[in-house]
């Protein structure tokens, strides 16, 4: 997978509207030490976490599975707008078949599990798929029979309190092993000085 953060809230927005409870502007360093400080202290240590929601940050995920699509949708407090099969099929329409060998030619479309039964037999619906398409279905029919595995991007857009939940939750080992890599690389793309706000809910090492 690969995950571009396209866009990301300066520090001193939510800072200013900290500031803003007890007019405190002349404080502020500009998104400084003094500003991060506050943040931490207001938004993680006192709770008032609703502060954090002035954090905003749109990612760009690219190569992830069906599977850790629906997984996303779970996590409400994010906007996402996802590649359509419906218009996209026809990526796939003028492939050659595939066999259970291809697994190299098939890593463009699917998400492998390392696990060769599961994969032999994703390389199997890929093909499945293909037959369909190109037998001339359309693709908002053919689109049923997309295996799991299917690889899929996306525009993601969180605010940090949610995000702060997501990493949480989601690097935990208890977690889908697809989506404990998701919320390591969603980490590896904040700005430095933002990712003081989410180290210490990192769960696993990556």
């Amino acid at each position: 997978m690969i995950v571009t953060l396209h866009h990301y809230t300066p520090l001193v927005i939510c800072s200013d509207a900290i500031r803003t409870c007890w007019q405190s502007f002349d404080k502020s360093d500009n998104g400084g030490e003094v500003d991060r400080a506050l943040i931490d202290r207001v938004g993680n240590k006192f709770k008032h976490a609703s502060t954090l929601e002035h954090i905003v940050y749109n990612f760009y995920i690219k190569g992830i599975s069906r599977a850790l699509l629906q997984e996303l949708a779970r996590h409400r407090m994010a906007s996402l707008s996802v590649k359509s099969t419906r218009y996209t099929l026809k990526e796939l329409k003028d492939e050659a078949p595939f066999s259970v060998d291809d697994k190299e030619r098939a890593k463009k479309y699917l998400v492998m599990t390392g696990v060769d039964m599961v994969d032999e037999m994703s390389i199997r619906a890929l093909e499945n798929l293909r037959a369909v398409l190109a037998s001339g279905i359309s693709n908002d029919r053919a689109k049923y029979c997309l295996p799991e595995s299917y690889k899929t991007e996306l525009t993601w857009s969180i605010n940090a309190r949610s995000l702060q939940n997501f990493i949480s939750l989601r690097s935990d080992k208890a977690a889908l092993w697809e989506i404990c890599d998701l919320a390591h690389a969603l980490y590896d793309a904040l700005p430095e000085d933002h990712r003081y706000l989410f180290e210490h809910l990192l769960k696993e090492e990556h």
